[in-house]
């Protein structure tokens, strides 16, 4: 792994950068992006379900003050239409009054609208298609108004005469007066009417019922009896109350600016099909829940009421909630995202872990391999060396040439022969120690003398290429098992290392100290070209070396000795500033500390 510190190149033997992965981004992002949705989806699903049970709050609300208005209009309606029965004296009495008030009420009712056609006679507005269109309007059977002598001036329609007897049609031998006539039919047939004669005596406006419009008006008066009481308060901003002809029987409070009464399609309603019907409306003045039910008597319905409730608290909770959702949907989508972040990034993590086991694995086969190699090729070419060797010992010795520039190319080319039979078996004894590397015989010892010996060792040899060796031993003593012969070998390639990277005049500097409290830290520093994060992550590889003649052993010999011991390597360099090699070594074995 690579890291940066102080502007140099650091690299951790052990750790190995890893640029795939297991999970890949557009994996983790489409799995994140599909995880997100489904929280905001649940959110808007939990805010539409929150607007619903506020919505239906208020639906049973007005359902409430509907079956309110139910029952008084059913009780103000037996009022109306109530025949005493046989009874107590007192309950007859209270009976009777009751039901003697509500028929006056629809008396007043009805006379009120006579009032109105009286007004409208005296400016001269009232004729026949007047009083059809009225008489038709507010569901009365016949309309008229009558002279002084009882005899129709004008009227909503002809008087229908055909359900009396001839005899009726005549009083007193005269022909009936259409007052006597309504009069006729009232006794025989039940349509009552209301009279009310001017106070001059100059006329009179009469207006009859038959059953239907007897039934809508005490309905409409029961209803508006009703809507009176209930229309106070309980956030209700209108009521209306229609029949099943949608027309208008009462009403309390006023439509908002925007409504009409035909906003509704109030057939299923009217149909029993529909409980409540509900939608928002934003008026300029105040937000409304307008809602439409079917008003029911003794399980019929017999109209449809309309009431507008006030939605100032209920959008208040709304928006609260929709708030409160959206917060937790935030946090929610933030912990989804770190958690698939922290996935991506451990299962990256993990699986560079393995990929550095799969490669030092190879690498162990690689280098047993090698070291097994090794091992034949000594055997097989040590003896031929050791022949060359002593036939050109001979050649040079019995068979000079008498000629002296004979002689002399003659001696130049042994003395290659020679060094390169030397160099054959540098190599040799480099590939039998590399092969050797692993088996370790472990004993204390202090690291400070098994340095202090290869700096002796080496120092001639380093004076004379014009490079100081400096010991710094912050650690004395520095006793921890080794193999002392291994161990020595390991910090003399470190060592020689260094000088080769010096190419003139500079400095190592070789210091022990602690590394925590378990291990010992060995740095050796050069001044000399350095190396590029490349560089240093291939020195620890057999078939890697920067040198003309080796066969680059010396680093990756050195590591496996180290990693034998337990310990570790760290690398410190930058181009053209010199490298530090961190040797890293533990006080005790494994055995030790079992």
């Amino acid at each position: 792994m690579f890291f940066s510190r102080n502007k140099e190149t650091i690299v951790r033997r052990g750790s190995h950068s890893y640029n795939g992965s297991f999970l890949q981004p557009l994996a983790v992002g489409i799995v994140s992006a599909i995880l997100v949705a489904l929280i905001l989806i649940m959110g808007l699903l939990d805010i539409r379900r929150s607007e619903t049970n506020l919505v239906g709050f208020l639906e049973d609300q007005a359902l409430g003050s509907i079956n309110v208005l139910q029952r008084l209009t059913e009780d103000n309606l037996k009022s109306i239409v109530a025949v005493p029965g046989k009874s107590s004296p007192q309950s007859k009495t209270a009976r009777q009054e009751e039901a003697e008030y509500s028929k006056k009420l629809v008396i007043e009712a009805i006379t009120a609208l006579a009032r109105r056609i009286d007004e409208e006679w005296k400016n001269n507005k009232v004729n026949n298609e007047y009083l059809s269109q009225f008489a038709t309007e507010h569901q009365f059977w016949y309309v008229a108004v009558l002279n002084r002598a009882g005899n129709a001036v004008f009227e909503s329609r002809p008087l229908n005469t055909d359900m009396l007897d001839p005899n009726d049609l005549k009083k007193y031998g005269r022909k009936a007066t259409t007052l006597e006539l309504m009069e006729f039919i009232r006794e025989k047939h039940g349509i009552g009417f209301v009279a009310l004669r001017r106070k001059d005596n100059s006329g009179t406006v009469v207006i009859n019922l038959d059953k239907e419009g007897l039934s809508y008006w005490s309905l409409k008066v029961a209803v508006d009896r009703s809507i009176h009481k209930v229309g106070e308060g309980l956030g209700i901003v209108y009521l209306q109350i229609f029949n099943d002809q949608q027309k208008l029987l009462s009403v309390a409070g006023q439509l908002s600016e925007g409504l009409t009464d035909s906003d509704f399609q109030y057939r299923e309603i009217l149909a029993g099909k529909t409980k409540i019907i509900s939608r928002k409306f934003n008026a300029p003045d105040k937000n409304i829940l307008d809602m439409a039910a079917p008003l029911k008597l003794d399980n019929k319905v017999v109209g449809i009421v309309r009431i507008g409730l006030e939605r100032g608290s209920m959008d208040t909770i709304i928006a609260e909630n929709r708030l409160n959702i959206f917060i937790f949907m935030l946090l929610v989508v933030v912990i989804a995202l770190l958690s698939m972040w922290l996935l991506y990034h451990d299962q990256n993590r993990h699986l560079a872990g393995i990929i550095e086991m799969e490669r030092r694995l190879e690498k162990a086969s690689r280098l047993s391999a090698l070291g097994q190699l090794a091992a034949g090729v000594a055997h097989e070419i040590r003896n031929p060396l050791n022949a060359i060797s002593m036939a050109t010992q001979r050649l040079k010795r019995d068979y000079s040439p008498s000629d002296e520039a004979k002689a002399l190319e003659f001696q130049n080319l042994s003395g290659v022969i020679r060094d390169e039979i030397r160099r054959l078996n540098g190599i040799i004894e480099e590939f039998l120690t590399f092969s050797k590397s692993r088996r370790l015989e472990l004993r204390l010892f202090s690291v400070t003398e098994v340095l202090q010996k290869i700096v002796s060792l080496i120092n001639e040899e380093a004076v004379t290429r014009g490079i100081t060796i400096e010991t710094k031993w912050r650690q004395v003593p520095s006793i921890i098992p080794m193999d002392i012969n291994k161990l020595q070998q390991a910090f003399l390639n470190f060592i020689k290392n260094a000088m080769e990277a010096i190419t003139d005049q500079g400095k190592i500097t070789i210091v022990v100290d602690k590394e925590g409290t378990n291990h010992i830290l060995i740095s050796i520093t050069d001044t000399g070209c350095g190396m590029t994060a490349e560089e240093i992550d291939k020195i620890f590889s057999p078939e890697y070396t920067t040198k003309e003649k080796g066969l680059g052993l010396g680093i990756p010999l050195a590591m496996e000795i180290v990693r034998g011991h337990g310990g570790d390597i760290r690398v410190i360099s930058r181009r053209g500033e010199g490298t530090t090699f961190e040797i890293i070594l533990p006080k005790e074995t494994m055995a030790d500390k079992t």
